[in-house]
């Protein structure tokens, strides 16, 4: 299973047919060790990863660092699930540190993204405090990299 999983997480598209082959199954089995694997909740979706720059220039993508007050009953998970039941959130991840969570954000622009800070997620009793950074550039996502441009050569400055 782990050869199987390792090659569905580098590429989920791939044929079964190919599957088979490089793992010297037939494609039943591969089909039956993938139906397995959804059943059981391993695999949970298959999705592409887009070259946002080229598909939607203005989008935004945020990581906000949530500082939580754990509730006494459910801990950090209630406020994960709450949080993670808006849908401008991604992902969002238990950390070590100096924060709590980690919610990945989707906008089309800084004010959607500002908005969903201000009047989603900070207005949460348990939210003590958030911190937003925003995605840059991408370089390299789920193991893949993104083509990066050469820059124009620049002339010299002398004094």
């Amino acid at each position: 299973m782990d050869s199987l999983i390792r090659i569905l997480r580098q590429n989920s598209a791939i044929p079964r047919a190919d599957l088979a082959r490089l793992l010297g199954l037939t494609e039943a089995d591969v089909a039956a060790k993938i139906a397995k694997l959804e059943e059981d909740g391993m695999i949970l979706g298959y999705h592409a990863v887009i070259n946002s720059e080229k598909w939607d220039a203005e989008a935004v993508t945020a990581a906000i660092e949530v500082r939580v007050s754990p509730e006494r009953e459910g801990g950090f998970d209630r406020i994960a699930d709450r949080i993670a039941g808006f849908e401008e959130v991604e992902s969002v991840y238990l950390m070590s540190g100096g924060y709590d969570l980690l919610v990945i954000v989707n906008g089309s622009n800084l004010r959607e993204v500002a908005s969903f800070v201000a009047a989603k997620l900070s207005t949460i009793e348990s939210v003590l405090s958030c911190a937003t950074r925003f995605r840059l550039k991408t370089y390299k996502e789920n193991g893949l990299l993104h083509a990066i441009e050469e820059a124009p050569e620049r002339l010299a400055v002398s004094p």
